[in-house]
């Protein structure tokens, strides 16, 4: 949207940013028309800006999300070169995440096996890399924090009107009001609904999706928040996962994804997410602040999805459905800190003390296991009716995990240029697993510590140093149904990063590098049929970002992820210091948006995104083909009668690439050191329209 901000404002806000005319991209107002962040959520240290953090910290913001039209969350993770996010859980840095340890919404842990409706949220935030003193135990896939949207202080009512090409149709509303005495209650509502057909043949995705969040100011230094969302996402008769056969490679050229016989009219996922959450802020004085919140959610999943398991050369498959294991996830998380500031002998000291941690429940259905539909062959796929299908919720409590965290910290500044940040997380882990019957098959109890130190220099006060390492405990796995010892719980691994990196913000631009290299233990299914650890991943890598103004008129927001991920130690020389299955050594997306001189209503933009290639295995005698895609937009804001009018037209994947968009193993950690992996099709090329009011 375009929104005209007070003189003032613009002046002021056009100085910082070195001139120009101030237009806001999306619907709330930002401080200006880039998609630039100035506060970052960082766990117990509070709200940072990005440059003082010794991390690569990478923000997502909605303006973006809504000036490419994004619908999901996956979608936008494609922004940020170093995270996997499309088809499968969200993981930075070639690390995979857990399912509960990894992700939040508003710094408290949420399941990660579902999708979420990015029109409820304000930006997405993903700390690249180990993190663990700060937010507890999880794998070093970084830590991705979802925020929900707040009440505005001016009044929002905004109405979005979609389509995308083939006759998928989307409506949203997004509301916000205050009232009393200084604005003293605020309520944020977003309320979305869309249907019908996409790029495959009888496919149909539906999302319905109503949030709401509240804001309590009972006093000046109080304020509570109460969210609730619900969301309904239905996808069926898209594409399925192809897997392979022992000794089977995929396919040079992906298969069509639009092409009738990959996926079914009946399969698909069918997924409700609610999730209820408050947080309370208070301020203690000028320079502290205790704050606390819970979350719980549940994640009641129905999943159907087909696996085409490719047989041979010949592309002969066998198709399964109902592969998935567990069909309902319930979360209860937590925190709470104090965080303020001293001096002690002149040394300016910012400490934390705090907590964090859930109580996460697992059910499985009581029939269980893959339904076999029948044979096909890629050139001439087969069609296959729906068999008869598990009662989804009739299912029994299969698995209990609660993790619990003591963090605290202290910042020390020893002046303007020089500081230091100690911090670390006192952590306890502990699990079971339940048969069918109730009775507890196996526990698992253990604890430790997570600390991490960082060096940071500012040489000037718009540039940023730093050397950050991070020792990290994380869960360990369970060994899979095929081991010896299935259902063994793994003691807890230990991850271990050392990252340095520098910051520059140039006023209109800011720029980051980061060079990394993360270790951790990898488990697998040895030649004895027993799951333990016996091998190490490495990752080794670059990352830098841009995201700016390059000129008045050109905007910037990408970046580059180079990467080296090795596995060591399997005992075999088969699969030892080999690339790790299914990452690209080079990614990189670059968002560029230019503003037309002589008409400053329309802005066009092209998004270039790239992957290289990928092993399919990990003997690295297979490897996937990258891709690269492009798409390209036009929009036109306006100001009218005084309703700001936005309209949107953009065409992804426009010379329709056929691609398989991630290649995965088919456990968390592979399982087996000799696995394949599992392949998902990208989408094909689609055509997305939208018009926008807000009052």
């Amino acid at each position: 949207m375009v929104v005209f901000v007070p003189a003032s404002e613009a002046q002021a806000q056009a100085q910082a940013d070195g001139g120009g005319e101030i237009i806001v991209n999306g619907v709330l107002p930002s401080e200006d028309d880039t998609y630039r962040t100035r506060k970052v959520a960082v766990g117990p240290l509070g709200e940072k800006s990005p440059l003082d953090t010794p991390y690569s910290i990478s923000v997502v913001p909605v303006n973006l999300a809504e000036s490419q039209q994004l619908q999901n969350v996956r979608e936008l993770f494609r922004y940020i070169p170093s995270v996997q996010g499309e088809n499968i859980r969200p993981q930075s840095r070639g690390m995979q995440a857990g399912v509960v340890q990894n992700t939040r919404i508003d710094g408290l842990n949420i399941a990660a096996t579902t999708d979420y409706a990015i029109e409820q949220f304000d930006r997405i935030e993903v700390l690249n890399g180990l993190a663990g003193a700060l937010y507890g135990p999880a794998s070093p896939a970084g830590t991705f924090n979802y925020v929900f949207k707040r009440p505005t202080d001016q009044s929002l009512s905004a109405f979005k009107l979609g389509y995308t090409s083939s006759g998928n149709v989307l409506a949203h509303v997004d509301l916000s009001r205050r009232a009393g005495p200084d604005g003293l209650f605020g309520a944020r509502i977003n309320l979305l609904s869309q249907e019908g057909e996409t790029y495959a043949d009888a496919s149909n995705l539906r999302r319905k999706l109503a949030s709401a969040s509240f804001d309590l100011r009972p006093a000046p230094a109080t304020r509570i928040e109460v969210n609730t969302s619900y969301y309904r996402y239905t996808a069926t008769g898209f594409p399925g996962t192809f897997s392979l056969a022992r000794g089977v490679s995929f396919a040079s050229i992906p298969p069509n994804p639009k092409r009738a016989g990959y996926g079914y009219k009946w399969a698909g996922d069918d997924n409700e997410t609610f999730i209820a959450s408050g947080r309370l802020f208070q301020n203690l004085g000028s320079d502290w602040q205790l704050s606390g919140g819970v979350l719980y959610m549940t994640n009641d999943r129905a999943s159907t999805v087909p696996t085409l398991t490719i047989l041979n050369s010949a592309g002969d498959y066998r198709a399964t459905t109902v592969n998935t294991t567990f069909s309902l996830d319930r979360v209860l998380s937590n925190n709470a800190t104090l965080r303020g500031k001293l001096d002690l002998a002149g040394i300016r000291n910012e400490v934390f003390v705090g907590t964090t941690g859930f109580l996460w429940k697992r059910y499985t259905p009581f029939q269980t296991g893959a339904i076999t539909l029948g044979s096909g062959n890629l050139a001439n796929p087969a069609s296959f009716d729906q068999p008869v299908l598990p009662d989804f919720k009739d299912r029994f409590h299969a698995q209990t995990t609660r993790q619990q965290a003591i963090t605290f910290g202290d910042t020390i500044s020893f002046n303007d240029t020089v500081s230091v940040l100690l911090a670390a997380s006192q952590n306890w882990i502990s699990a079971r697993n339940i048969n069918r019957t109730g009775t507890v098959t196996s526990r698992y109890k253990d604890n430790g510590l997570s600390p991490t130190a960082s060096l940071i220099v500012k040489p000037r006060a718009n540039m940023t140093a730093y050397v950050t390492y991070a020792s990290s405990l994380q869960q360990g796995d369970a060994a899979p149904a095929a081991a010896a010892n299935a259902g063994e719980g793994l003691s807890p691994y230990r991850s271990k990063q050392w990252e340095a990196g520098y910051k520059l913000d140039l006023g209109r631009l800011a720029l980051a590098l980061a060079a990394y290299q993360i270790e951790r233990p990898y488990a697998f299914t040895g030649p004895d049929n027993i799951y333990r650890e016996q091998g190490r991943q490495r990752n080794r890598g670059v990352e830098l970002t841009a995201n700016g103004r390059i000129t008045d008129d050109l905007n910037l927001f990408g970046g580059v992820s180079v990467l080296d991920p090795k596995l060591f130690d399997t005992g075999s020389a088969l699969t030892s210091d080999k690339q790790i299955l299914g990452l690209p050594k080079l990614a990189f997306n670059l968002l560029g948006e230019y503003r037309l001189p002589m008409l400053p209503e329309v802005t066009l933009s092209a998004d270039v995104s790239h992957v290289s290639e990928r092993p399919g295995n990990y003997s690295n005698t297979d490897f996937v083909d990258g891709y690269t895609l492009v798409d390209l937009g036009i929009r036109y804001q306006t100001h009218i009668n005084g309703q700001d009018l936005a309209l949107r037209l953009s065409v992804n994947n426009l010379f329709n690439q056929h691609y398989w968009a991630n290649i995965t193993p088919t456990g968390q950690n592979g399982y087996n050191s000799t696995d394949d992996g599992t392949g998902t099709l990208g989408a094909p090329r689609s055509v997305r329209v939208q018009m926008q009011v807000a009052l």
